[in-house]
C-alpha cells in the first residue's frame, strides 16, 4: 500500500450572488483547515446588472492576485429559485468563473447538498448550521456574514472532497 502525504492546498470558496457574492480563502494542509481571508463583494441591489457583475469581476480579480489560491471552488445554482433569480444568478456565475479560468486556475463545481453534507453531515442542513460548523472546523474564524460563511462551506467541500478523490485514486 503506497503512503500519500497530501500536500498543502489554498482554497478559495465562492458564495454566487447578483447582489452580494461571499468569497471564503483556506489553507488545507494534511486535514487542517486555516482561514486566509474571508468576506463579501457587495454592489448595489437596482444597480444596472452589467454594472454589478463588472464589480463582481473586479473585485474577485483582486482577490485572486492577493490571496494565490491554487484552486476555486463554486457552489451550482438550485432549482428553487424565480426564473429572474436563476439567470441573475447565472450570469454572476459566468463572472466569477471567467475570473478564476483568466487566472488559469482549476475550477471546482458543488452543489448545495453536497456542500451541507460535507460540512453539516447533512444535505437539507440549515444556513445557521452550516455556519455554526464552518466556526468549529476552521479554529479562530471570526463572526461573519452568511454568504462569507457559505463561501468557506464551500471551500472546506472541496478540501474535504478533493482529499478524499486523491487518496481513491492512489489506492486504485
Amino acid at each position: 500500500m503506497q503512503c500519500l502525504t497530501i500536500q498543502s492546498v489554498r482554497i478559495l470558496g465562492v458564495d454566487p450572488g447578483s447582489v452580494t457574492t461571499g468569497f471564503g480563502v483556506i489553507d488545507y494542509d494534511r486535514g487542517r483547515l486555516a482561514l486566509v481571508e474571508q468576506g463579501t463583494i457587495a454592489t448595489q441591489r437596482g444597480a444596472d446588472l452589467a454594472d454589478r457583475l463588472c464589480r463582481i469581476h473586479e473585485e474577485l480579480t483582486v482577490i485572486i492576485a492577493r490571496t494565490m489560491p491554487a484552486v476555486v471552488a463554486v457552489e451550482t445554482p438550485f432549482a428553487g429559485q424565480n426564473m429572474k433569480s436563476l439567470i441573475q444568478l447565472s450570469h454572476a456565475r459566468g463572472v466569477i468563473l471567467l475570473a478564476a479560468r483568466t487566472a488559469q486556475l482549476a475550477v471546482y463545481e458543488y452543489a448545495p447538498s453536497t456542500v451541507k453534507s460535507a460540512v453539516a453531515g447533512y444535505g437539507a442542513a440549515e444556513k445557521a448550521q452550516v455556519a455554526k460548523m464552518v466556526s468549529m472546523l476552521i479554529k479562530g474564524c471570526p463572526p461573519m456574514r452568511p454568504d462569507a460563511s457559505d463561501a468557506l462551506a464551500i471551500a472546506i467541500c472541496h478540501a474535504h472532497t478533493s482529499g478524499t478523490m486523491t487518496r481513491l485514486r492512489v489506492r486504485a
